[in-house]
């Protein structure tokens, strides 16, 4: 369990009023997210730095009111903290394993995430299905595979922000032939957190710039249609 666990003030102050959902979150990834095997055991005491705090500060390049996929959600990480942190957003959690899509819905009830959906899938098979402003993803796949699951599923102006380690130049360099192919992009490497997180966070960006076809007009994402957004008051099953 987490609570030998001592939050940070950084942790406290970052949260803020969601902090005792965060709180239960932890919990649930301690327990039946280790017996579990969605989270290793060595992993329990760094829960806060390494995983939640590092995933929570992406938050800042998320306008209000924005639909989000997270791919490969895995235990929830980005998708669950996002949800927690910006009542505001849309999230749906695209996981395609039965195991950890049982073990995000039970996130979801257990924490009332009215504004997170669990659907079971991979990216390449809904991508006629699901579209979103921004998709996110942490410790899915190299940046080439990345790039051709995520890009779909964006509408015009989205971005893909994926959640990298220290190496996140080399990969994107390696990865400019891959990104020439597909729709019109703009890529670059930021990082987000400073002063609340230690590293910063470092997300490798790719906002496309055009619709798949000529000539089509992207849907108006939920920001769009309602200036500053608002909490969905209901569960998508």
């Amino acid at each position: 369990m987490t609570g030998h666990v001592v939050l940070s003030d950084a942790a406290r102050e970052l949260f803020g009023e969601t902090l005792p959902v965060a709180q239960r979150y932890a919990e649930l990834l301690a327990d039946v997210g280790v017996t579990r095997g969605l989270i290793g055991p060595r992993e329990v005491p760094r829960l806060w730095e390494r995983h939640l705090m590092n995933c929570a500060v992406v938050e800042e390049l998320i306008p209000r009111g924005a639909e989000i996929i997270d791919i490969g959600s895995g235990a929830g990480l980005p998708g669950v903290v996002l949800g927690i942190l910006r009542p505001d957003l849309s999230v749906t959690l695209l996981e395609p394993l039965l195991r950890r899509t049982v073990f995000l819905q039970e996130c979801v009830d257990l924490l009332g995430l009215d504004n997170v959906t669990v659907h079971r899938g991979r990216a390449e098979e809904v991508r006629k299905k699901l579209k979103a402003d921004f998709v996110t993803a942490r410790a899915v796949a190299p940046l080439p595979k990345l790039i051709g699951w995520a890009l779909p599923l964006l509408r015009n102006g989205g971005s893909l922000l994926a959640l990298k380690g220290e190496r996140a130049e080399d990969e994107l360099a390696a990865a400019r032939q891959d990104l020439s192919k597909q729709r019109p992009n703009v890529a670059d490497v930021i990082r987000v957190g400073g002063g609340k997180v230690d590293p910063a966070t470092t997300v490798v960006r790719v906002t496309v710039t055009t619709d798949l076809e000529a000539g089509t007009k992207a849907a108006p994402s939920k920001s769009q249609r309602t200036p500053g957004g608002r909490k969905k008051r209901g569960r998508k099953r």
